[in-house]
């Protein structure tokens, strides 16, 4: 059906030049006006039929489409064009009607689809959206830039299409729908937001599949006891209000400690019936600790004091920097394991991730794995495999190829579709089997 409508859109875009240009008036005018007014109008309203698509797709499609048509459509009048000045065809009275004509049309296909898939798409990202802008004018370069763009929205239309036939089998399932509610803890250094998910698509697509998920509010920098005590009284919040009895946390890096640390040591194990924890440094960081002890103590103020001030910006009423910071150095992680020991009654599993390469992640931890790696050995960019491990099980993510999967990919900070790792089919799985589980 696409590949019919691409071939209608791109007829009716250089429809209106191409008929006043070979026949002759009025019968060009009329012919040319009347495609201008009722296909042209409708082709960039419906590009296409995407039957059963959601609306944000149906137009990230259409987009795509009509950039898809524009390619061929400019072609084939540049070369109409050329082919008459090299024959000595052009004439001022009927090509430059011509010119214009093609241009408008062309124009509004342009802009209409540009857009679209501007407005609509997660997988362009900045980088591409500014390079296609700053290349715009310059000739071939830009085109490619165009066939970039449309190569990458097809794309993800079509993994959307495939994704959303699955979850909804699953969502009739209701494969999510476990016994205790999902609280979600955030690592430091984020807070959880209503603007900008700290978790991406993940939380919707958990409660589509059945899930009730809470999210642990716990300042973006403290030390581990005191993110602990705002999670304990979270915890506490939600069993007492809701009544549910207990909770399935999935934590991600420091959260991890944090949710440890408040099962273990403030309590709430009989509130908790299961702990996943996310790329977790359950046994510390190396780097943190070399790069901690080796800042001069005037820097590591000037850091902090900045970093304090922007979170107050943005909710936090006491961020501390530094012992956020300190908490996670693997000295501190040895003297936090003595103090928190498993709670026999919680359900304890931990899962990583590891990058294979500097580009497997986007700044700042393309910048960090290698550092990272020399001194703690395989990493997301930020924690270690061996510090991931906690638990009755681990799992590593790894899916096939060279790319990898970072610290931020595992709680789909940048909404990537990433080829062998789909992240919301991951947790939609890991609360499955929580569910399976009896949890």
């Amino acid at each position: 059906m696409r590949v019919l409508f691409f071939f209608i859109n791109t007829a009716v875009i250089s429809a209106g030049a191409l008929l006043y240009l070979f026949l002759d008036p009025p019968a060009g005018v009329l012919a040319a006006a009347a495609v201008l007014i009722t296909a042209f109008p409708v082709i960039n309203i419906f590009p296409g039929v995407y039957k059963g698509a959601r609306v944000r797709l149906q137009v990230l499609a259409g987009g795509s489409d009509l950039l898809t048509a524009f390619i061929p459509s400019v072609s084939v009048e540049a070369a109409i064009l050329i082919m008459r000045i090299t024959e000595g065809l052009f004439t001022l009275q009927r090509d430059i009607p011509f010119i214009v004509i093609a241009l408008i049309a062309d124009t509004i296909v342009f802009w209409n689809g540009i857009i679209r898939v501007y407005a609509t798409s997660l997988q362009l990202g900045i980088t591409w959206r500014v390079l296609a802008a700053v290349f715009s004018w310059v000739p071939l370069v830009n085109i490619v830039f165009l066939v970039i763009i449309i190569v990458i929205t097809d794309k993800e239309y079509r993994f959307e299409r495939e994704y959303d036939k699955l979850e909804k089998q699953r969502a009739e399932a209701r494969v999510c729908a476990t016994k205790y509610p999902i609280l979600l803890v955030h690592g430091v250094f984020f807070r959880d937001s209503k603007a900008f998910n700290y978790w991406g698509r993940v939380p919707a697509a958990l409660e589509r599949c059945g899930a009730t998920v809470y999210y642990g509010n716990q300042q973006s920098a403290l030390s581990v006891h005191d993110s602990a005590a705002e999670l304990a009284h979270r915890i506490e919040q939600i069993v007492y209000e809701t009544g549910c009895g207990k909770l399935n946390i999935i934590a991600h890096s420091k959260g991890g400690l944090d949710s440890r640390y408040a099962i273990s040591v403030l309590g709430c194990d009989k509130y908790v019936a299961s702990l996943t924890t996310v790329c977790t440094p359950n046994r510390g960081c190396i780097f943190v600790e070399k790069l901690y002890d080796s800042m001069p103590e005037s820097g590591r103020q000037k850091l902090a004091a900045a970093y304090n001030a922007a979170a107050r910006t943005v909710g936090d009423t006491a961020p501390d920097f530094l012992s956020a910071v300190a908490d996670m150095r693997m000295s501190s992680c040895e003297q936090l394991n003595r103090q928190m020991p498993d709670r026999p009654d919680v359900f304890y599993q931990s899962i990583g991730s590891v990058e294979r390469k500097m580009r497997s992640g986007k700044f700042p931890l393309n910048v960090s794995y290698p550092l990272v790696k020399k001194t703690d050995g395989a990493n997301d960019g930020l924690v270690s495999v061996e510090s991931m491990k906690w638990g009755s099980s681990f799992r590593l993510v790894e899916p096939a190829g060279n790319r990898g999967i970072s610290h931020a990919d595992m709680i789909d900070l940048n909404r990537e579709n990433i080829k062998g790792f789909d992240i919301r089919s991951y947790y939609t799985d890991i609360v499955s089997e929580l569910r399976g589980w009896g949890f």
